[in-house]
């Protein structure tokens, strides 16, 4: 994959987002308000300090930003149901497959996950949702699956999912190398003209 220049990308970012059309949704001939960034997964931390500096840029001239680390979330849940750090033990006893489906059983994404991201949703003003850490929940968590089940909670903001891969507009590329069901539903927002 191409690497990008990570500072006019995220300047793009921060003219888009600011602009009212944006943030009303008006622009999108009632569309589901989903954008993609996708990233070259090579770029990981640059984009998670941009991110970090977009936030604070917008947050400055009143526009709240919600993110929702899918890793910090999957982690929180993963503690709060088997303790402090019994993810890791558990990782050492159970081979690839028994810990992958060990994972999805409790992180649960109709019955765990989805009301965890809607009870933080509820719970915020925000103008703006960003979806992070979307590859470090691979495979037990998909890009996809979590797009498809915020449709129904995620409408009063635009919803930007920082993506470590390609998007085409029609299918996602995770990592530039595994792909994921088809999603047609979301914007390219490094397409997005003002």
């Amino acid at each position: 994959m191409v690497k990008e220049n990570i500072g006019q990308k995220f300047e793009h970012l921060l003219k888009v987002i600011q602009e009212g059309n944006f943030l009303s949704m008006k622009a999108l001939g009632g569309e589901i308000p989903f954008f993609i960034s996708a990233y070259n997964p090579e770029q990981e931390l640059e984009v998670t300090k941009a991110m970090k500096g977009l936030v604070n840029r917008l947050e400055n001239i009143g526009i709240k930003v919600l993110e929702l680390n899918l890793y910090d979330i999957s982690l929180q849940v993963l503690e709060e149901e088997l303790g402090e750090g019994e993810v890791f033990d558990l990782e050492k006893e159970l081979n690839k497959d028994e810990f992958k489906t060990t994972l999805q059983a409790i992180i649960d994404i109709n019955e765990v996950f989805m009301p965890r991201l809607k009870a933080m949703i509820d719970a915020s003003a925000a103008k703006v949702y960003f979806i992070t850490g979307v590859g470090q929940v691979f495979p037990f968590l998909r890009s996809h699956n979590i797009l498809n089940n915020l449709q129904n909670i995620a409408k009063d903001a635009p919803t930007l999912m920082f993506f470590p891969g390609k998007y085409n507009g029609q299918s996602l590329e995770l990592f530039g190398l595994l792909k994921d069901d088809n999603y047609y539903r979301a914007f390219n927002i490094d397409k997005y003209k003002i």
